[in-house]
C-alpha cells in the first residue's frame, strides 16, 4: 500500500502543510508515504521524517514532453492507492487528467474526483481548507506546525542572550508588502531601549534594506544571507519576539513558537494565508507606508522571557 502527497511550494505554504503530512502519516500508518515536491523543499521534507520517499518534480514545461511523460510514468508505477493533492493548482489538476482521472483515489479539487474539496467562495485560510480536505477521508484536525525536527547551529552567530528578530524583506516583485526600512530601524532602537538587540534576517537580495536599518540603528546585528531554514527555526525558539513582513521566514519563526507580529498591506490577505503558531499577531494597513512605528509597537505580543 502506498500514498502520494503532492505539495510543490511556496515556503510559507510548505510550513503550513507539515501538520497535514503528519496527520496523513498517522492515518496511513504502516503504508509507504511519498511526497512529490519541488527541489527547494526536498531536504526539508526528508528531515521531517514524515515521508518514506521525497520526489522532486521538475515541473516540465509544455515544450518538455519527455520530462512530463517520465514523471507521469513514475507516478503510475508507484502503485498508489491514495493521492492527496495539497497544491490544488492548475498543474496538479492537469496531472489528474493526464493520469487518466483516477477519481476513486484522488483527494483534491480536481473536477470529478471522488473526494472533492471545492474552491472556497470567499476568503478562507489555506489551513482550514486543507483541514476540510483531509476530513473528507476521515483524517482529524492536524493542528499547528511542529518544527522540532529542525535544529541549526546558531552558536556560530555569537548573539547576545536577549534578542529580537526583524524580517524586513519579502518578494522582490512585490515591494508594497514591505514596511519601510526606516520604520524597522526605529523599531530596532525601541527594542534596544528595552535591552533587546535587534537581529536582522534576510537574503542577499534584501541587503539594501538591511543596510539602511543598520545605518540608522548601528547596534543591530545582521545575519543577512547567513541563515538556513533550520537556523531560523532554532533562532525562533529562543528569540524574545519577531517582527516582519508577509514572507516565508515568518512562517518558520512563528511555527517555532516565537511571539510574532506579521505586517500586511492590501497586497495580500491574511485571511487566506498567514503564519500559524502558539502566539501570532497580525497587523494590516492598506499601505504599509501608513503603518506607524507607534502602532507596530502597540501591537507587539508579550516578549518571551529568558
Amino acid at each position: 500500500m502506498a500514498v502520494l502527497v503532492v505539495k510543490h511550494s511556496a515556503l510559507g505554504d510548505m510550513i503550513l502543510a507539515l501538520p497535514l503530512l503528519r496527520a496523513i502519516r498517522q492515518h496511513h500508518a504502516g503504508e509507504r508515504i511519498v511526497v512529490l515536491t519541488t527541489a527547494p523543499y526536498v531536504e526539508l521534507l526528508q528531515r521531517s521524517g514524515l515521508a518514506d520517499e521525497v520526489w522532486a518534480d521538475p515541473r516540465p514545461k509544455a515544450w518538455q514532453p519527455l520530462k512530463l511523460w517520465a514523471l507521469l510514468r513514475r507516478i503510475r508505477r508507484g502503485g498508489f492507492n491514495r493521492i492527496y493533492d495539497l497544491q490544488g493548482s492548475q498543474r496538479t489538476k492537469g496531472y489528474y487528467r493526464m493520469l487518466g482521472s483516477p477519481a476513486d483515489i484522488w483527494v483534491g479539487n480536481a473536477p470529478g474526483c471522488r473526494y472533492h474539496i471545492p474552491d472556497p467562495s470567499g476568503p478562507m485560510h489555506i489551513s482550514e481548507l486543507r483541514r476540510r480536505q483531509l476530513a473528507l477521508v476521515g483524517i482529524p484536525d492536524p493542528g499547528l506546525p511542529d518544527l522540532n525536527f529542525l535544529h541549526g547551529d546558531i552558536a556560530r552567530f555569537a548573539l547576545p542572550t536577549r534578542f529580537a528578530l526583524l524580517v524586513p524583506g519579502g518578494a522582490p516583485h512585490r515591494p508594497a508588502k514591505r514596511w519601510p526600512a526606516a520604520h524597522f530601524a526605529a523599531l530596532g532602537r525601541h527594542l534596544l531601549d528595552q535591552g533587546i538587540t535587534p537581529v536582522l534576517i534576510g537574503r542577499a537580495a534584501e541587503q539594501a534594506e538591511i543596510s539602511i536599518i543598520q545605518a540608522a540603528c548601528p547596534d543591530a546585528i545582521s545575519l543577512c544571507d547567513q541563515t538556513a531554514i533550520a537556523d531560523l527555526a532554532t533562532l525562533g525558539r529562543v528569540a524574545a519576539v519577531c517582527i516582519g513582513n508577509d514572507t516565508g521566514p515568518m512562517h518558520i519563526i512563528a511555527a517555532s513558537g516565537c511571539p510574532s507580529l506579521v505586517l500586511y498591506s492590501a497586497e495580500s490577505d491574511p485571511r487566506k494565508v498567514s503564519p500559524r503558531g502558539d502566539w501570532v499577531r497580525l497587523l494590516q494597513r492598506p499601505s504599509l507606508q501608513d503603518l506607524s512605528v507607534a502602532d507596530a509597537i502597540a501591537a507587539l505580543p508579550p516578549f518571551r522571557s529568558t
